[in-house]
């Protein structure tokens, strides 16, 4: 169970993110800094409870059109050894003290419990409260289990978004900039053999949904 601290972070999250989001092939902003707010996510858990895995959904208002951006971070209280290039940054955090933020895509431990929840194996929790499970995100899955023992993360990314291979030798396909649906949930392109769907804080107040993440044939 990750244990959620409302306390202070130095840089916030999404100051963090200002700086790294521009460096991303997928980002769809101009040159100037993005004006970012938190609009919206989920968290898994860590079986072992040591990585903190948030999705968090990043809005940015500085344009005349407002682009939400699906962020998967890892938090660690140590570097992770081999992923310096997916490094976004470090904070103070003020219980825990200072934490190493991660591109969760490259990350083992959230990549390992991202399959277990489209198989169906790990709830979704809410984003900013212990213990409590998010049962607007949904999830579908047409497959075998992937069989996870050993596996690492070897994703790409380009315009758009990041493709992961699966151990199954399907492509998980992160959608980083969201296409908002209203009305029902939305449904998964056809020919897919599952997906992530979730809703976040729309400008007018109002909670579109979009799927953020297509598994496909490789």
């Amino acid at each position: 169970m990750a244990l959620i601290h409302h306390t202070t972070l130095t840089p916030s999250k999404v100051e963090l993110l200002a700086g790294w989001l521009p460096t991303r092939p997928w980002y769809r902003g101009g040159p100037g800094t993005p004006v970012l707010e938190k609009s919206g996510g989920f968290r898994l858990d860590d079986p072992e409870g040591e990585v903190g895995i948030e999705f968090m959904v990043a809005t940015d208002t500085s344009g005349p059109e407002r682009t939400a951006y699906l962020v998967p971070l890892t938090y660690r209280a140590a570097p992770l050894e081999g992923a310096e290039q997916a490094l976004v940054g470090t904070m103070q955090h003020g219980v825990l003290g200072q934490r190493w933020a991660y591109d969760g895509c490259h990350d083992p431990v959230l990549v390992t419990e991202l399959l277990a929840l489209i198989e169906g194996t790990a709830p979704a929790m809410a984003q900013s409260i212990t213990d409590t499970r998010d049962h607007e995100v949904t999830r579908s899955y047409a497959g075998a289990p992937f069989g996870l023992d050993g596996f690492t993360p070897d994703p790409t990314d380009d315009q758009d978004g990041t493709r992961l291979p699966t151990p199954g030798g399907t492509i998980l396909h992160i959608h980083r900039v969201l296409d908002p649906v209203d009305g029902r949930p939305p449904l998964p392109r056809q020919g897919a053999l599952g997906h992530v769907a979730t809703g976040w804080q729309g400008p007018d107040g109002t909670r579109p949904r979009a799927i953020l993440m297509t598994l496909l044939d490789a």
